[in-house]
C-alpha cells in the first residue's frame, strides 16, 4: 500500500459487501483501498439474489447504475415485491406491497448473482483486487503501528483498517471469536439459475413475474432474471437435530439431483410440475447461520511486536481497527430476500464513517497515532449506524426458523396443514417493509448525532 499519509483499507472478500465498499471510498484521495479475494478469479458462488428499495437507492449511490439497468436487474411490472401463488390452483392469494414512495427505479429487482456482482466489479480498477488470497491471521505491528494481514499462501500486507466481507463462513469473525462458527438451521434449497430458451419457451403459461408459491410443506420460487435467464428455487425442511437429517452434511453449491427437486413438486399444480420437470440442473445450498456477535469492532489485544521506541520492551494495544460487512457480520440464516441489500448498506455505512473520520481536504501527512483513534470513532459510528438493525433482523429469521422446525417436528417430518390454514398463513404473512425500505442515510444521520450532536446536520450533505 501507498503513501504513509493515505488511510490503508484491506477488504478481505471481493463479494457484494466487499466491492460496494471499495467503490464506495474511491472518492476520497486520502483514502487507499485494496481487495483481497481467496478465489483465483472473480466469481461468485450463488445463483439469484434480489434487491429490496433499500439496496436499489444504495447502487444509484453508489453510482453502480450498469446494476439498475433493465437488461440485468429484473423487476415486476406490475410494481409488486412479490405475488404469492397457491400450490394447486396457481391463484393469487396474496402480494406484498411497497409501503414508502418507491420510484420505479428502485423497486424490487431480481439478479443472477454473477450479473450483480460483474457490475460492481466494473467501477474498481483491476489492480486494486488481489486474487488467491486468503485471509489466514492478522495482528497489529507496534513498529509501523498498522495491520498486518497474513494469508494462506505465505503473503503479507499492511493497512490501518479492515473490513472483513468474506460471507457467512468468515475466516475473519472466527478469527476474532471463534465460537462464532455456523450451524445448519435444517432448511436447505435447490436454486437453478438457466436460460429460459431452450429449456421453458415452450410453456405458454410460464409467470413474468416474479412469483412464490406456497404449498403446505414448502415453497417454490420462480422468476425471469437480467439477459434471457430465469431462477427455479425449491426447498426442504428437516429437523437440524436428527441424526438422519438429509443434507446436514451438504456443502454450498454442490451439484444437486434434479429428480429429488421434481419429486418436491410431483403434486403440485400442472404448471409448476412442467416448469420443474423442465429444470436441466440444481444445485444444493444448505442454509446456516451463527449467532449475533457482541460488536462489530474487532480488536483490542496486544501488539504481536515490541514497542521498539519504549525502550522498555513493553507491548502495544493494537485498538479496535478490524470490523465486518454483509454475511461476516451477521450470519442470519436467512432474511426474507434481504441479504443483498443489507450487504449495500453496510458497505455504504461503513464508508461514510470512515470518510466522515478521514475527510478528503484533510491530505497532510498523519501521525499514525491518532490514525488510529480516528478509526475506532469511525468503527463505532458504523456499528451505531448498522447493528441494532441488523441484530432485529436476526431475531425475527431466528424465530421463524424456530417455530419451522417446531412445526417440522410436532407433525412428525410431515405437515398437517388443511387447504383453510394454508391460506391464512400465506395472507397473515409479517410485513417486513421495515427491512426492504430500511433508509441507511437516516439511520447514519441519526448515529452521527448520537456520537456527535454538532453534526446532526450532516443529513443535508448525503
Amino acid at each position: 500500500m501507498g503513501s504513509s499519509s493515505n488511510v490503508r483499507v484491506a477488504i478481505i472478500g471481493a463479494g457484494i459487501a466487499g466491492l460496494a465498499a471499495a467503490i464506495a471510498l474511491k472518492d476520497n484521495p486520502s483514502i487507499e483501498v485494496q481487495v483481497y479475494e481467496r478465489a483465483p478469479e472473480l466469481r461468485e458462488i450463488g445463483a439469484s439474489i434480489a434487491l429490496g428499495p433499500n439496496g436499489m437507492r444504495t447502487l444509484d449511490r453508489l453510482r453502480v447504475y450498469n446494476a439498475l439497468h433493465d437488461s440485468v436487474a429484473f423487476r415486476n411490472k406490475s410494481g409488486l415485491p412479490m405475488i404469492y401463488r397457491h400450490y394447486k390452483t396457481n391463484e393469487v392469494v396474496s402480494v406484498d406491497k411497497h409501503k414508502g414512495a418507491v420510484s420505479q427505479r428502485h423497486q424490487t429487482a431480481r439478479y443472477y448473482r454473477v450479473h450483480l456482482q460483474a457490475a460492481l466489479a466494473e467501477h474498481i480498477p483491476a489492480t486494486q483486487i488481489h486474487f488467491s488470497k486468503a485471509f489466514q491471521s492478522v495482528s497489529f505491528d507496534a513498529g509501523t503501528q498498522s495491520l498486518r494481514i497474513r494469508f494462506a499462501d505465505g503473503s503479507t500486507a499492511e493497512a490501518d483498517v479492515l473490513l472483513g466481507a468474506d460471507g457467512i463462513h468468515s475466516a475473519v469473525r472466527r478469527h476474532f471469536v471463534p465460537s462464532s462458527q455456523t450451524r445448519w438451521t435444517g432448511w436447505t434449497t435447490f436454486r437453478s439459475v438457466f436460460p429460459v430458451d431452450p429449456h421453458l419457451a415452450h410453456i405458454a403459461d410460464l409467470p413474468d413475474e416474479a412469483v412464490h408459491i406456497w404449498g403446505p410443506d414448502r415453497t417454490l420460487f420462480l422468476s425471469h432474471l437480467g439477459r434471457g435467464l430465469f431462477t427455479v428455487v425449491g426447498s426442504t425442511q428437516s429437523d437440524p437435530q436428527a441424526p438422519s437429517a438429509p443434507y446436514q452434511d451438504a456443502t454450498w453449491n454442490e451439484e444437486g439431483d434434479v429428480a429429488v427437486l421434481r419429486g418436491f413438486y410431483k403434486e403440485w399444480s400442472p404448471l409448476v410440475r412442467q416448469i420443474v420437470d423442465a429444470v436441466p440442473f440444481t444445485r444444493v445450498y444448505p442454509n446456516a447461520t451463527a449467532h449475533a456477535l457482541d460488536s462489530w469492532a474487532l480488536g483490542g489485544g496486544q501488539a504481536d511486536d515490541r514497542d521498539e521506541g519504549s525502550g522498555s520492551g513493553a507491548r502495544t494495544s493494537s485498538g479496535k481497527r478490524v470490523t465486518l460487512a454483509g454475511d461476516a457480520a451477521h450470519a442470519h440464516g436467512g432474511a426474507f430476500a434481504a441479504g443483498g441489500s443489507l450487504a449495500l448498506d453496510d458497505a455504504w455505512a461503513f464508508a461514510m464513517a470512515i470518510k466522515h473520520a478521514f475527510p478528503a481536504h484533510q491530505l497532510q501527512a498523519r501521525d499514525r497515532g491518532s490514525v488510529g483513534e480516528n478509526i475506532e470513532r469511525a468503527l463505532r459510528l458504523y456499528e451505531r449506524t448498522r447493528k441494532g438493525h441488523t441484530d432485529r433482523v436476526m431475531r425475527v429469521v431466528a424465530q421463524n426458523n424456530a417455530k419451522t422446525v417446531d412445526r417440522h417436528r410436532e407433525a412428525g417430518g410431515g405437515w398437517r396443514e388443511t387447504d383453510d390454514e394454508l391460506r391464512v398463513r400465506m395472507q397473515n404473512r409479517a410485513d417486513t417493509s421495515w427491512i426492504h425500505e430500511h433508509d441507511v442515510v437516516e439511520a447514519f444521520a441519526e448515529a452521527l448525532a448520537d456520537e456527535d450532536p454538532s453534526q446532526g446536520e450532516l443529513q443535508a450533505q448525503l
